[in-house]
């Protein structure tokens, strides 16, 4: 009996050596499909090979869920053979010429500041002009003026105001919009190089944007500035992912987004109030014990804009008494609740658990807590941590 034993162990490393030496060997032609089959066989039948046949008893057990996989939430875009144009959406899917005017110069003042992103040092400015004591940076600058001077160029905006220095000015007094901006987002992560970014809420003429709300928005865009420069638009019929491709032109690259009602992602800022929040302290410790997936850099850009490339997340910033709201309303807050509304997400003004795009903003450098994102989870937060 030991012998036969001994004799069908020798058979079965002969045949896992064969099989994983026809794994070297070519059995097709270049391009067809069974070369695609052999290359993923060959890592598992050389495995086979290197660690030899497992008696029933000897199967290594994995945890559930192993491997990255698991936690991680990967892109689901398809390539596609051609993607429209940015002109060829918006003639499409924005029918207000005027805006469609001003969604372009936005996005040519974007292409600029890439440039300046590309070629520019991260260094403190050599003028501080914060209002705020925030420290500016040499890029900051940059970008400021490069939507500035993108705003007095255009015949279509009429006012102009910048979180850098909150006020509004007069560009053109013929013009239509007011355009609020944080012109880079971000400040505090840029040396890392990591992803930043710039918000844009627009107005038209007819409420301005003192005395409104974000719900009186035209439109509103986000662009991210990473390993590629892509922006959020708010269209008529919802949001669109446009990308800065060869050329520096754009083209859309997602089409009427749609953020999903649940989510197993979570960017949770403001973490200090949970100190004085037994609420948000309760909420984290939910997410954790549920093992939700962390997704948080500290800027607000990429991380709001990951519900719209993972189609789910929820971005948190509540406010308590040792730390107060930082976030702008006009400048931040408005621009992202309009793309996420938009895009079939739901947001919550961190107080009344109202929409923040029901804030009425009374003053520039308007201040509020925010929660946004898929609805289910923005429903928790309001339940756990505003007891709504």
């Amino acid at each position: 009996f030991l012998m036969a034993l001994l004799t069908l162990r020798r058979l079965v490393l002969a045949f896992g050596f064969v099989a994983a030496s026809s794994a070297f060997a070519p059995s097709a032609m270049v391009g067809s499909p069974n070369v695609a089959r052999i290359g993923a066989a060959a890592p598992a039948l050389r495995r086979a090979a290197a660690v030899g046949p497992r008696m029933s008893g000897e199967v290594e057990a994995k945890p559930e869920g192993f491997g990255a996989s698991h936690t991680s939430f990967y892109t689901s875009a398809k390539a596609k053979d051609s993607y429209p144009t940015l002109s060829e959406v918006i003639d499409d899917k924005i029918a207000d010429e005027g805006v469609r005017t001003v969604v372009t110069e936005m996005l040519d003042a974007a292409v600029e500041i890439t440039k300046a992103l590309r070629v520019n040092l991260v260094t403190v400015a050599d003028a501080q002009n914060s209002v705020f004591g925030d420290v500016q940076l040499g890029v900051d600058v940059i970008a400021d003026d490069l939507m500035w001077e993108a705003c007095k160029k255009s015949k279509v905006v009429q006012v102009g105001s910048s979180e850098e220095e909150p006020v509004l000015v007069e560009t053109n007094k013929d013009g239509r919009f007011t355009v609020c901006w944080d012109p880079l987002d971000g400040s505090s992560i840029v040396d890392n190089n990591w992803a930043v970014g710039t918000m844009i809420g627009i107005w038209d003429k007819t409420t301005g944007m003192l005395g409104a709300t974000g719900r009186d928005q035209v439109t509103s865009i986000v662009v991210l500035y990473g390993p590629r420069t892509t922006a959020l638009v708010a269209c008529d019929d919802g949001v669109y992912e446009f990308t800065c491709g060869e050329g520096n032109k754009w083209f859309a690259s997602r089409e009427k987004i749609e953020i999903k009602k649940e989510s197993k992602i979570f960017s949770p800022a403001n973490m200090r109030s949970a100190q004085d929040l037994d609420g948000y302290d309760n909420l984290l410790k939910y997410w954790m014990e549920n093992r939700y997936t962390l997704r948080y850099t500290g800027g607000l850009v990429p991380d709001v804009y990951q519900c719209f490339t993972k189609e789910m997340g929820v971005f948190s910033n509540p406010t308590s008494s040792n730390a107060p709201a930082k976030l702008r309303v006009a400048f931040e807050v408005a621009p992202f609740g309009l793309l996420v509304e938009k895009a079939g997400g739901k947001t919550s003004d961190g107080v009344t658990g109202n929409s923040v795009l029901d804030i009425q903003i009374d003053a520039v450098d308007q201040r509020t807590a925010a929660c946004m994102g898929s609805a289910g989870e923005v429903d928790r937060f309001n339940k756990m941590v505003l007891k709504k």
